[in-house]
This record gives C-alpha cells, sequence and structure tokens, in this order.
C-alpha cells in the first residue's frame, strides 16, 4: 500500500513542526515540506503548479502571519492581507488538485469581543471583534467559510472533507521570543530571562493585568489536530453543522496575566518585581473557550501549565537571543 502524501504548510512554526514531529513516527506517512524559498504562499501560480506536481493526500493548513497585540495593531494590511491569501491559495489549489481531506488551523480571536463565556463554536459572526486583531480574525473566519463553502458545494459530488479547529492561545518549543512582537508567553519569558541575567530590578507587564486567558501546550494541539483530521465522518458531523463546522481547542483551564506573569517568574528563577504599564492595550477582557465538542470526540489535554512553562523555557534556552 504507498504512503500516505501529507503535506504540512507552516512546517517551520510552532504547530507545523511540532505536526512534522508527531506524523514522521508513522510509518506508513510521507512529509511534504517546502521552505519559503521554494514556495510563496502568497503566489498562486506557484502554489497551484505545487500541488499539481505533488499529488497530495491531506493538508494540514498551519501555514500564516502570526503576532502579538503590539504585531496585530502595528501591521493590520498585512495580517489580512497575508492570511487570506495563503488560505485561498491552499484550500482552492488542494481542491483542484484533487486533495480530499484537510484541516485548516484558525484562533479563537474569530469570536466576538463580548461573546459568553466560555466561547461555543456557535457565537461565531454573533458581534464586534476585537479591534486589535479585527484583520487576522476577519482572515480566519474567511478560512472557516472556505472550508465549508467547498464541502457545502463539493462534498458530496468529489468527496473532499475539509475541516477546522480553532485553537486557544498557543505555546512550547517552536515559539517565537520576541520581547516586542512575539505571543505573550514568550515574550514574557523574554523578559523575565533578561531581567534575571541582567540583574533588572523589575520587569514591565503591558496592560492592567487583569483580563484572562486560556494556554494550551503546541503538543496537545498536534495531537488534537491529528486525531481530528482522521476521526470518522460521522462522528465530526454529529458535532458540527454544514455552516458551524469548526471544533474548538482548548485546555479547559484559565488565568490573568497578572497570575502568568506570576507563574513564569517563578519558572525562570526571577527575583525582582513585576510593574504594570496600564498606557498598554489589555485586548479582549476575556478568552475562555468551549471545548466540550472536543471532549466528547475523545480529546483532552494532557500537559498542564506549569509543566508546559518549564519545557518553554527549557527550550527557550537553547534558543534564545544574545542580550
Amino acid at each position: 500500500m504507498p504512503n500516505l502524501k501529507i503535506y504540512i504548510a507552516g512546517h517551520k512554526g510552532m504547530v507545523g513542526s511540532g505536526l512534522v514531529r508527531a506524523l514522521k513516527k508513522k510509518s506508513e506517512v510521507e512529509i511534504i515540506t517546502q521552505e519559503r524559498k521554494e514556495l510563496d504562499l502568497i503566489n498562486q501560480a506557484d502554489v497551484h503548479n505545487f500541488f499539481k506536481k505533488q499529488k497530495i493526500d491531506q493538508v494540514y493548513l498551519a501555514a500564516a502571519k502570526v503576532g502579538g497585540i503590539q504585531a496585530n495593531n502595528d501591521y493590520p494590511a498585512e495580517f489580512i492581507y497575508e492570511n487570506l491569501m495563503i488560505q485561498n491559495n491552499i484550500i482552492h489549489s488542494a481542491f483542484k488538485s484533487g486533495v480530499k481531506k484537510l484541516l485548516f488551523l484558525g484562533s479563537s480571536c474569530i469570536y466576538p469581543k463580548n461573546a459568553d463565556q466560555p466561547m461555543k463554536e456557535n457565537a461565531l459572526l454573533t458581534g464586534l471583534l476585537e479591534s486589535t486583531n479585527e484583520p487576522y480574525a476577519i482572515a480566519k473566519i474567511a478560512g472557516i467559510k472556505l472550508c465549508e463553502s467547498y464541502n457545502r458545494q463539493f462534498g458530496k459530488t468529489q468527496g473532499i472533507d475539509y475541516r477546522s479547529v480553532m485553537p486557544t492561545n498557543l505555546y512550547g518549543p517552536g515559539d517565537n521570543y520576541d520581547s516586542e512582537k512575539g505571543h505573550v508567553i514568550p515574550s514574557l519569558i523574554y523578559r523575565f530571562h533578561k531581567a534575571k541575567i541582567q540583574n533588572l530590578p523589575n520587569v514591565i507587564i503591558w496592560g492592567t493585568g487583569k483580563p484572562k486567558r486560556e494556554f494550551l501546550f503546541v503538543d496537545d494541539m498536534v495531537d488534537a489536530s491529528i486525531h481530528i483530521m482522521n476521526v470518522e465522518k460521522e462522528i465530526y458531523e454529529k458535532y458540527t453543522k454544514p455552516m458551524c463546522s469548526h471544533i474548538n481547542v482548548g485546555s479547559g483551564f484559565e488565568l490573568t496575566i497578572k497570575e502568568l506573569s506570576e507563574m513564569i517568574k517563578k519558572v525562570v528563577g526571577y527575583k525582582g518585581q513585576i510593574k504594570l504599564d496600564t498606557s498598554k492595550l489589555d485586548g479582549s477582557p476575556r478568552k475562555f473557550i468551549n471545548s466540550n465538542i472536543l471532549n466528547l470526540i475523545g480529546v483532552k489535554p494532557r500537559v498542564n501549565l506549569e509543566e508546559g512553562l518549564i519545557k518553554t523555557y527549557k527550550n527557550f534556552l537553547k534558543v534564545k537571543c544574545k542580550f
């Protein structure tokens, strides 16, 4: 029996690299990846030709332009344009080349700023988005709807099955440890480590520290993605609808940014003080997703936050920039 050819778009990213590690353990799988210099995902013709040549069976669409609050606020045009182009090119080229199975990775920022918490899948498109990451969120919503639209129009006639997962805030090995443009956990690890090495008296945390966030270790996201990609169609369709087909992937645990900062301070071993810069943006007051459907189809996270932070800090120590 020939190997299953699986293309992982975004294989250098945190989730993409985790998918590569996990899927390489399966003997019947052939992993297809492309460096950015080899394949520009924003170029429609290049992506179409790539799919036409490769004869791919499955696609994990983990490629995206990502960043924290500051990056989203500074580069809104790039976030909406690049993400729309990447998604459109990959999903359409996959369909045109006969790919039957595809998993699109989105983000919990798709939900309205003031959605009821924890946010269920059917909260999508029921209110206004958080302004700081609206362009990125709209791109991700478009990705969900693109998958749904191809399923609705061609699912029965051509047998395609394109699914979507919406992860909560992810962290872990392979993240971007940038103090300014990275996500909250890697940015805080960078700042606390730098303060520890340089014996700085305090670490400044953006915002009031009051917003609550949920975090999921990357390996748990990888496990959930592979499970959802391969779960029987009957089970997937039992818990989803044709126009609400995405599944939340969360940890089921939330804490404030201030509490998170205290945890990272402890893991890093920093002895100074934490100071809050209330002139900086807070973002959404709370982002807690309902993962009941995920649990019902047999997926639960295995790595708790403290354990995950320890693993992430060890990874940071291997790859950290010089100060």
